[in-house]
């Protein structure tokens, strides 16, 4: 069995390229969905708030300047093939690395404390970056990351139901969740949402499901069609571009799901503003 051998600093060149571009440009899945909703939107405000997005989001990518000031938290899902090894250093340390010339290198809002209740010093440079390793089968890696903000984070929630909720009560839980979090993380959304596994687990699967293009689906029909059912439900809450009222409080809605215990059904909702941050590479 054939190892490939990648050097640490091609790791860290990487994770910058990736952390740079997604805040200064906005994924094409997401640019689509705002022309879209700018299409469909019969409040004038709301309209007149989706078209000052769009044109925010070409002067970041044309002046190569944040999308929004608050650049988040890393987040990084990593698919890491077991023939791989890392040379000059180690894979944990050339993420960081990639994360910390990027917030500094691309002057990016450094917003991560070192410490959550007492003494909140800032890093300085945006990390700890929160990583989550999977071992596949191959000699590539993976690398899915996100930034996110926290003025949609806070809005997000656990909950662990019992399967006697069914879906009723997932679907439920969901909506109300939405429905608390009304104008604060910024719509138009992005909905993440995790079912199934541990209490931890449908955390992760929420989040993930952030970062999966809204342009697709669940690959299971009838996650798809729950996906555009709570899609549909949320639009008509009514909240709108930046809370103003309108048609198009959430872009999309992806769920992620993963086997659990029988006596239960954990259900996670991670909440995105419009931007979503997110890209991908492959090395």
């Amino acid at each position: 069995m054939k190892i490939r051998r990648i050097d640490a600093a091609e790791i860290t060149a990487t994770v910058k390229k990736l952390y740079t571009d997604m805040n200064y440009y906005i994924g094409e899945d997401i640019l689509d969905a705002l022309k879209n909703a700018e299409n469909t939107e019969s409040s004038p405000i709301g309209k007149n708030v989706i078209a000052q997005l769009i044109e925010n989001n070409k002067i970041a990518a044309d002046e190569e300047v944040p999308i929004c000031q608050d650049t988040g938290m890393a987040v990084l899902f990593v698919e890491y093939g077991e023939r791989v090894v890392i040379e000059n250093g180690s894979f944990e340390d050339a993420v960081q690395e990639g994360v910390r010339r990027a917030y500094i290198d691309g002057y990016l809002r450094k917003s991560v404390v070192d410490d959550p209740i007492f003494d909140r010093i800032n890093t300085k440079d945006n990390t700890p970056a929160i990583i989550y390793t999977t071992i596949v089968p191959g000699d590539k890696i993976k690398i899915i990351a996100g930034c996110k903000g926290f003025g949609s984070e806070n809005m997000s929630a656990v909950k662990m139901l019992t399967p006697s909720a069914g879906i009723e009560g997932v679907k439920n839980f969901i909506l109300d969740t939405v429905r608390y979090a009304g104008p604060n993380p910024c719509p138009p959304i992005v909905v993440g949402i995790g079912i199934g596994g541990t209490f931890e687990k449908a955390a992760m699967l929420a989040k993930k499901a952030t970062l999966r293009p809204i342009n697709t689906a669940n690959p299971d029909k009838r996650y798809a069609e729950f996906e555009e059912e709570l899609l549909s439900e949320i639009n008509k809450m009514g909240f709108g571009p930046a809370g103003l009222g309108g048609d198009n409080t959430a872009l999309g809605v992806n769920i992620e799901y993963f086997p659990t215990h029988i006596a239960g059904m954990p259900v996670a909702v991670n909440i995105c503003c419009h931007a979503a941050r997110h890209k991908e590479a492959e090395i």
